[in-house]
């Protein structure tokens, strides 16, 4: 029996196979991941509206994977959303980059996007794109 916080088979399948610059997409309810994820492997995870959320997800994936950057969607008004301090939190040493919605989605069709994790999160603007790092 795993131990370990993260025991989600698929996610732990492709987390496997990622190698150094490798991206995981984690999204929330909103984001069109079927449609702005290319290639990568695509889990939805979503059950309720507001279940689970992107930083419950995260904080699975930090249990198993280490990551050296992330970006971030910047909404148009340039307001900062609340979860980017979330984020923040969670990944202290990690480098944050805002990127354009545009941009986000263009990084996000990106051949190494390798996973694209769909959740229910409620808060817009709840996505972080993260580059896995040397273990």
């Amino acid at each position: 029996m795993l131990t370990g916080k993260l025991i989600h088979p698929e996610i732990m399948r492709v987390l496997s196979r990622c190698g150094h610059g490798d991206k995981v997409l984690i999204a929330d309810g909103n984001y069109p991941v079927a449609s702005k994820s290319g290639e990568a492997e695509k889990v939805f995870l979503g059950l309720t509206p507001g279940l689970p959320t992107a930083t419950e997800v995260l904080e699975a994936l930090l249990s198993a994977c280490c990551f050296e950057k992330m970006e971030v969607m910047q909404p148009e008004d340039g307001s900062r959303p609340e979860i980017f301090s979330e984020f923040e939190k969670l990944l202290p040493e990690v480098p944050m980059e805002v990127l354009g919605r545009w941009e986000f989605y263009d990084a996000c069709g990106e051949k190494c996007l390798r996973l694209a994790v769909s959740t229910g999160e409620r808060r817009t603007f709840s996505n972080v794109l993260l580059t896995v790092g040397c273990a």
